[in-house]
């Protein structure tokens, strides 16, 4: 019998937290993803390679620092949208309660 959706996810969660537990070097196990996303900072700061290696990574860093700040951005805006929404389905929720309605 196949896995289900949820059943792989579950299992791919377990393989993974099982890794990391036994990841001794947990910097160094990341290390190449670090390079390659800075790598890529740097190419957007200097597509022709014409700056200086300092001027270009302190582009890079800012690159860097923008793109972690517009995904906090973006969790911010989701978790407002979130709490909002959940804040209207109680209101709702509660009016229906007052109506006599079965909202549970």
């Amino acid at each position: 019998m196949a896995a289900t959706p949820a059943e792989r996810k579950l299992a791919a969660q377990i393989a993974a937290h099982e890794s990391w537990a036994n990841t001794t070097d947990r910097s160094k196990r990341t290390a190449k993803a670090r390079a390659a996303l800075m790598a890529k900072f740097e190419q957007q700061a200097d597509p022709e390679g014409k700056l200086l290696p300092a001027e270009r990574a302190l582009r890079a860093e800012h690159l860097r620092k923008a793109h972690f700040q517009r995904l906090a951005l973006a969790s911010a805006k989701s978790r407002r949208i979130t709490k909002n929404a959940k804040a209207t389905a109680e209101k709702a929720e509660a009016e229906l309660r007052a109506l006599g309605g079965d909202a549970a």
